[in-house]
Parts: structure tokens; C-alpha cells; sequence
């Protein structure tokens, strides 16, 4: 008889036990995947990463402790040949590039089917590199803000409202919304709340 192919063995990444919960799930209905190991922050992972050597790491970006590229960029300096592939709920093109950049060779939403989820981990352990993200507006955003736009998200950051922006920057409500309509288009966010997330991750605020 033939031998048996080994199966894939898969780290997975992500602050929210739920998450987690509904990976492993999937994966034990699997025949070629399996999960050796789970972490909840970007230091777990990386200290994991070295007891286990993982075929695949499945990454989240946002975790507390450090985030999901600084991890990849750490194992991946230290582990050149690891495999890692993003699993994220930010449908943002600028993202996507800073953590293919960074050595990610697949960038996944979370909302995709099962049957995406595990096609991407089984590509990444051959080695390919995966389709890009399924953006929720369809169009491309290369996350580049100018100079007012930056200041704008800085102070959105911070939890001020349109007229203390337009007070503090000296423009008017309107033009404040205009530069919102700009940060929220360039970065792919859907809200505030989320323009301010895709900032911190991309480091557009300090």
C-alpha cells in the first residue's frame, strides 16, 4: 500500500477563542490538515513558531501584545522559509501589501467559505502565493494619505469630533467630512472606528 502523505501541519494565530474555536473545528473534518498548536498575541506565536516549527502558520493582524505583521516580520527574519498566510476581517489593498511585504504568502478574509480558507493554507505549504483580498468596495487602495489627511486621522484618533478638527486645523465641518470621505476611500474602511484601526496598522498614526 502506498504510505500515507503527511499531514499539513497548521499554527493558528488569533486573539478571540471563538475564532480559534471555528478553525479548529473545520480543520478536524480535514484529511490533510491538522492543528498543532494555537497562540493568542504576535509573542506567542513567535515563541510557539520555534517549539513547533509548524508546515503553516494561519496569522490574525490585530492582537494585543504585538500585532500579526510584526510577528510575521520577526518569524520570517528568523525563519526564512516559513510559510504564513493572513487571516483577517480588513478588506484593505494597503494592508495587504504591507503584510505580503512582509513576508506573508496569502492574505484571507475571514468572512471567506471554508473551502477558500483551507485552498489558501493548502497553497501556501506548496509554496504559491495567494489571490489578494476580496475588498469590500471592489477597488484598489493604496493607503498613501497626504500630510492634512494624516492630521485629520490623528485627531479622529484621539476621539475629537468634526467641529474641534475644523476648530483645531482651522477649516471648515465640510472639508473635515471631505477629508474623511478621502481616508476612509484610500485606507478601505468602512467607519472611524475602522479607518483608525487600518492607521495603527499601517503606522500612518503615531
Amino acid at each position: 500500500m502506498p504510505a500515507t502523505p503527511a499531514r499539513i501541519r497548521l499554527l493558528l494565530v488569533d486573539d478571540h477563542p471563538l475564532l480559534r474555536d471555528g478553525v479548529a473545528a473545520l480543520i478536524a473534518k480535514t484529511d490533510d490538515v491538522e492543528l498543532c498548536g494555537e497562540a493568542a498575541s504576535g509573542r506567542e506565536a513567535i515563541a510557539l513558531y520555534r517549539q513547533l516549527r509548524p508546515d503553516v502558520t494561519l496569522m490574525d493582524l490585530q492582537m494585543p501584545d504585538m500585532g500579526g505583521i510584526e510577528a510575521i516580520q520577526a518569524i520570517r527574519a528568523e525563519f526564512p522559509a516559513a510559510r504564513i498566510v493572513v487571516l483577517t476581517t480588513y478588506a484593505s489593498d494597503a494592508l495587504a501589501q504591507r503584510a505580503l511585504k512582509a513576508g506573508a504568502l496569502a492574505y484571507v478574509l475571514k468572512e471567506v467559505a471554508r473551502k477558500e480558507l483551507l485552498g489558501a493554507v493548502r497553497a501556501a505549504h506548496a509554496g504559491d502565493r495567494g489571490a489578494a483580498p476580496r475588498s469590500a468596495a471592489g477597488a484598489a487602495h493604496d493607503g498613501t494619505l497626504s500630510a492634512r489627511e494624516r492630521e485629520v486621522l490623528a485627531l479622529i484618533a484621539a476621539g475629537n469630533g468634526n467641529r474641534f478638527i475644523a476648530q483645531k486645523l482651522d477649516i471648515s465641518e465640510e472639508t473635515v467630512k471631505s477629508h474623511l470621505k478621502n481616508i476612509l476611500g484610500k485606507l478601505g474602511a468602512h467607519d472611524r472606528a475602522h479607518a483608525v484601526a487600518l492607521g495603527h496598522d499601517l503606522g500612518l498614526i503615531l
